[in-house]
């Protein structure tokens, strides 16, 4: 994507004007604009809010100063960190990468798009974003807030997803992408989305393109961008086995890296939830003290819902009779383990605790 190397254009002029008025210049993350840090914070901002994402960055950068010490860090202390935030893949990707450009690029990012499309976890609108922020060289970003405004003020219809609407979007970026002030612009086509072009309730009358805006002038703001086409998310079921040691301790295992949670310390799973005194024999030889079966509940991911139902089961027995394994774990609630949690999971041990 080629960009404009003249003058900003009308669009880029009223976007940086209405920037350096009102746009937010007070992140945790441009405080210090190092590839690290808004690389970080772009990977975390992504399907996550500004306000969700500030403590989480501002605890992972004291975990985590440099790359070099995220390649260092354990997976686990990692997800840790990374616990609350969801979309765990991201957590997973960050880890690797930053092992990638440690061990094959000498500890420094590559200062093109091209090059950071590479390292895992990293996309188009990502690696603009990086370019343009911590290199301060023209590049072109397009992330969920961007496609917002320019698909309200071209009135570009169609879901995002699809081929056609995504291209024409990308072409609208690259044509309104000025080749100076890169770093400010895109902070500001990201702002303006999420301050002003919000989803349900856009700010039209304080936005610096409402003059020439095509949604806005027809009064269908709200029809642009297109929604996603719905179809019923199919439903899945599990039981969590919540196995409870005489001194509290919580019986925890690891799952694979791939699939859902993956690299996460989770409850066993079972079928059924009468089967959990039979899992406890089969896994240590006990009859259980009590089995409590607790109120289902629902998890949605992106593509089903996860109707979960925990049992609560106690040992009388305790975690010194039963030796862990590198993929298996007895969570003390009171010092907890520096570990990544799924959502759910970290709610039921709450419970638990």
């Amino acid at each position: 994507m080629t960009t404009r190397t003249d003058a900003p254009d009308p669009f880029a002029r009223r976007v940086l004007d209405w920037f350096d008025r009102h746009g937010r210049k007070d992140l945790p993350w441009q405080a210090d604009t190092t590839p690290y840090r808004v690389w970080v914070s772009e990977i975390m901002l992504q399907q996550t809010q500004v306000k969700t994402v500030i403590p989480y960055f501002q605890r992972f950068m004291q975990a985590f100063p440099t790359v070099q010490d995220l390649a260092a860090a354990p997976l686990d202390e990692v997800l840790h960190h990374w616990t609350g935030l969801g979309y765990y893949a991201r957590g997973r990707n960050l880890h690797r990468a930053a092992i990638q450009v440690c061990e094959q690029l000498g500890g420094r990012f590559p200062d093109t798009v091209e090059g950071l499309c590479e390292l895992p976890g990293i996309g188009r609108s990502t690696a603009g974003a990086i370019v343009s922020i911590a290199f301060g060289k023209p590049a072109v970003i397009l992330d969920g807030n961007v496609k917002r405004v320019l698909a309200r003020h071209g009135a570009v219809a169609g879901w995002p997803g699809e081929r056609a609407v995504h291209d024409r979007l990308w072409e609208l970026a690259g044509l309104y992408t000025p080749g100076q002030r890169s770093a400010d612009y895109s902070q500001a086509m990201m702002d303006l989305g999420a301050t002003l072009c919000t989803r349900t309730a856009p700010a039209c009358e304080r936005c610096p393109l409402q003059a020439d805006c095509r949604a806005l002038a027809a009064g269908q703001q709200r029809a642009f961008p297109g929604s996603k086409p719905r179809k019923a998310l199919p439903v899945r079921t599990t039981t969590f086995v919540m196995a409870q040691a005489a001194n509290g301790d919580i019986w925890l295992e690891r799952r694979p890296d791939s699939g859902i949670w993956g690299g996460l310390w989770c409850f066993p799973e079972l079928p059924d939830p009468t089967c959990a005194a039979a899992w406890c024999m089969d896994r240590w030889g006990v009859e259980p003290a009590t089995v409590e079966a607790w109120p289902a509940f629902r998890h949605t991911f992106s593509h089903y819902h996860l109707d979960i139902s925990p049992v609560q089961v106690r040992l009388s027995g305790s975690p010194g009779s039963v030796m862990e394994a590198p993929d298996q774990l007895w969570y003390n609630s009171g010092q907890p383990a520096a570990v990544g949690l799924a959502a759910p999971v970290a709610g039921l041990l709450a419970r638990l605790a």
